[in-house]
């Protein structure tokens, strides 16, 4: 299991970048930190989520 956003996730294995668009994620407008540091965007599809990591994903929202 991977803690995201503080819940237990099955996404052993899967790519980072895999999870966040079939989660409906736009990865032009988040932030990810795995394991307590920050993943650059570019690096998204070369991150695989093992067992124990803990994701945070924070999604920027404009208004006014």
């Amino acid at each position: 299991m991977v803690k995201i956003n503080g819940l237990d996730v099955p996404a052993d294995n899967v790519c980072l970048q895999d999870y966040l668009t079939g989660q409906g994620f736009r990865t032009d407008r988040i932030a990810v930190e795995l394991n307590g540091r920050i993943v650059p965007r570019a690096t998204y599809s070369s991150v695989t989520l093992t067992p124990g990591d803990t994701v945070e994903i924070v999604q920027f929202v404009g208004g006014g």
